[in-house]
């Protein structure tokens, strides 16, 4: 397993701290005065979710998790679990808890391709699509006067997930989401 200098902590990196691994959200090296450099670095547990802020001093080393990515098919959610197969083998079910996919789960909509994230065997997280496109099926109309420039309301998708979209999306329109940021970038489509 590769060793990282404190230096070479940097975001996108994924390390073994404390027997879990973390991916590096942050970092910053600088020097404190008369100090040697330090590199102060926030850190998002891949297990538990928590964000942590760690300091790395100049002599200290980190080993970089042996992380792997492989494609998985979203079959459907139900309380809570989210099923998931193969892409090549429908029969290879299994299901993953609710809080190891995360929030930008409810974009998923069935036969969405996904990224699972791997640590000793063990899928540790998915990542989804940066933007999917979503079907609205339940939209206000926009009302007379409050077309005003940036004016927004919120509208259901096809998953179930709201989101803020301006008001000239109707239900019908497919639009194009952010699943990081959850926001509307833009209409694909017109009902």
């Amino acid at each position: 397993m590769a060793m990282l200098a404190y230096n070479e902590i940097l975001p996108k990196k994924v390390i073994i701290h404390n027997d879990e691994p973390f991916v590096v959200v942050s970092a910053h090296v600088f020097r404190k005065q008369q100090r040697k450099p330090v590199n102060q670095t926030k850190l998002k547990g891949l297990k538990s979710g928590k964000f942590i802020e760690q300091t790395f001093h100049q002599n200290e080393s980190v080993r970089e998790a042996d992380i792997s990515d492989r494609p998985i098919t979203f079959l459907y959610g139900n309380r809570g679990e989210y099923f998931f197969c193969e892409p090549d083998d429908p029969s290879k079910r299994f299901s993953l808890a609710e809080d190891l996919v995360g929030p930008a789960g409810k974009y998923l909509k069935p036969k969405s391709e996904v990224t699972a994230i791997v640590y000793n065997d063990e899928i540790i997280g998915v990542t989804l699509p940066i933007k999917m496109e979503l079907m609205v099926t339940e939209a206000d109309p926009a009302t007379k006067g409050n077309t005003a420039q940036g004016a927004t309301k919120e509208v259901v998708l096809e998953t179930g997930a709201t989101i803020m979209v301006p008001m000239f999306i109707n239900q019908g329109d497919v639009i194009r989401i952010n699943t990081e940021t959850d926001e509307y970038t833009e209409r694909i489509s017109k009902s």
